[in-house]
């Protein structure tokens, strides 16, 4: 729910776990908690389902939470192609926990655990994905 923001959305991604886990259930390979493997299908699903809604609307939410940034004209419509170019520039790690951590709230620790890696590594990207966003949004 956190993720999609909607009820009947997050309603159709757990299906979609659900259904996911079941066609791939031999590719479980028991390294972690049952829990962990699905839930890393989820937020995948959930993940791809964002960034496909994003690619069909323009006004999505991710975009205009980032708008809010410092320095940032939500009116100007060239502050916002540019916005959207360098989100879609950022680094796939960069780009995805910058969503995960600024627009949908999620802690360093439950970033790591989503993306399989340390809240070490999950702050660096954030880190990394601001500095590439002022940088790009400065030019």
């Amino acid at each position: 729910m956190r993720m999609m923001k909607d009820e009947t959305r997050a309603r159709d991604m757990t299906q979609d776990t659900y259904v996911r886990a079941w066609q791939h259930l031999e590719t479980y390979r028991g390294e972690s908690a049952f829990t962990t493997w699905l839930h890393t299908i989820a937020t995948n699903a959930c993940l791809v389902a964002l960034r496909s809604r994003r690619r069909r609307r323009e006004g999505d939410t991710e975009i205009e939470a980032l708008e809010a940034m410092p320095g940032s004209n939500p009116g100007d419509p060239v502050d916002r192609i540019a916005l959207e170019r360098a989100i879609a520039d950022l680094p796939d790690g960069a780009r995805t926990v910058l969503l995960l951590h600024d627009i949908h709230g999620y802690r360093h620790d439950e970033i790591a655990q989503m993306t399989s890696t340390r809240p070490g590594t999950s702050k660096a990207h954030l880190h990394r994905a601001r500095k590439l966003l002022r940088e790009a949004l400065s030019r």
